[in-house]
């Protein structure tokens, strides 16, 4: 029994290996019918076709491919069944156009997409605005000149507005009411009080305060400004003898702010009568006085200046007091005119024009008509004119280019 077990072993061995080889050698091909007693190797469809290609194309058929305009009358010939490749985009020459639609062109003005899509055109809110005012029919009132003295409207007359809005007095720029808001009838005479206020009262407009002209004089606030004050100050310098006045205000045209009324003058000169001028003119003459006349005088006669006698001052007038010149410099104060001088020595030098043999009284008048230039803007005397042959005329009028008249 030990020598039958250990034969079974190579014995079992030898069938197993015998029957693989027999599998490895035989046709890996199953007969048509797998479950009949024959023996399978594989699995394999007992149909075997000459094309595989054919057989996967059976199994899964392409869908058709649409047609296109561009495509040949060879390629359909050639592809009958519609299944041909489409063209390609870098290879293959661009699609002609049916012979009916005939070449595709692009307009000047360009392509409107409104009509061929047929919507009808859309018209913006700036473009239907302009067409209106160009038309007059414009709900509200274009106007120009903003800005400027005369405003004026534009276009044509601004619709009026519906009549029961009207009556009502709605606010165009609002929205009208809901029908069940808005009164009819009877009930239309109820109103709110915001709207019987919009009807009752006027309307009203505001308006900006026109500026000043920068170049015009300043207004008068009864407060004495710097430049008064300076010119005060300067005078005290000088030894001038005045005291201020009130305002004097004759009309628009007529007036000094802050007058004073001068007296005397340095080296105790006396002004008779006093006269009324403002500041500057004041101390444009104490300056020619003190600086000119008395060392002239002083010069020629051996003596100083004791007396000056003006013959006018502040006078509300016009140029020479005739009708239709323009106003005189005296009408601010801003002029002064003399007629004599009296020295201390009692001599009197009147400002006619003298003889020829006054020499030395020639000389003084030269002198001052002469050097006052340095002091005043316009100087006048006798010779000038018919009107100021018995007086010199002093004023400080300012001209644009600069100029000073001394004649």
């Amino acid at each position: 029994m030990a020598y039958v077990s250990l034969l079974h072993r190579p014995l079992a061995a030898l069938l197993l290996s015998a029957s693989l080889v027999a599998c490895t050698t035989d046709v890996l091909s199953p007969s048509a019918r797998i479950d009949s007693a024959s023996r399978v190797g594989a699995i394999r469809s007992s149909r075997v076709p000459a094309n595989p290609e054919q057989e996967l194309t059976a199994a899964y058929p392409a869908k058709p491919v649409p047609s296109f305009s561009g495509t040949s009358d060879a390629a359909m010939e050639a592809d009958p069944g519609g299944q041909g490749r489409l063209p390609m985009i870098d290879s293959d020459p661009p699609a002609a156009m049916s012979a009916s639609a005939g070449p595709m062109s692009i307009p000047p003005e360009g392509v409107n997409m409104d009509p061929m899509l047929g919507v009808e055109p859309v018209v913006g809110l700036a473009e239907e605005q302009s067409n209106q005012i160009a038309e007059g029919g414009t709900a509200q009132p274009v106007v120009g000149g903003i800005g400027e003295d005369t405003v004026r409207q534009l276009g044509g007359t601004a619709a009026s507005p519906a009549p029961q809005q009207a009556e009502l007095g709605y606010d165009p720029d609002l929205p009208p009411l809901a029908p069940a808001r808005s009164p009819a009838g009877a009930a239309g005479t109820m109103r709110s009080p915001v709207q019987q206020r919009r009807t009752e009262e006027p309307q009203q407009v505001a308006f900006l305060p026109r500026a000043r002209n920068p170049l015009a004089a300043p207004e008068y606030t009864g407060r004495m400004p710097a430049s008064e004050i300076a010119c005060r100050q300067q005078l005290k310098k000088l030894g001038v003898v005045y005291r201020d006045l009130p305002r004097i205000h004759d009309g628009p045209s007529c007036g000094i702010d802050y007058p004073i009324e001068l007296s005397g003058l340095s080296g105790n000169i006396d002004v008779k009568p006093a006269v009324r001028l403002n500041c500057q003119v004041t101390a444009a003459f104490a300056q020619w006085v003190k600086y000119e006349l008395a060392p002239s005088s002083r010069y020629r006669y051996w003596s100083g200046v004791k007396t000056i006698r003006p013959l006018g001052g502040y006078s509300c007038r016009t140029m020479n007091s005739r009708r239709g010149n323009p106003m005189s410099e005296h009408a601010r104060g801003n002029a002064i005119d003399v007629g004599k001088f009296v020295l201390k020595n009692g001599k009197q030098i009147d400002v006619r024009r003298k003889g020829f043999f006054a020499f030395r009284e020639r000389g003084l008048l030269k002198a001052v008509r002469a050097d006052s230039c340095k002091y005043f803007h316009t100087v006048l005397g006798p010779g000038s004119d018919p009107f100021h042959k018995d007086h010199f005329h002093f004023d400080l009028r300012t001209r644009k280019s600069g100029y000073r008249h001394c004649d």
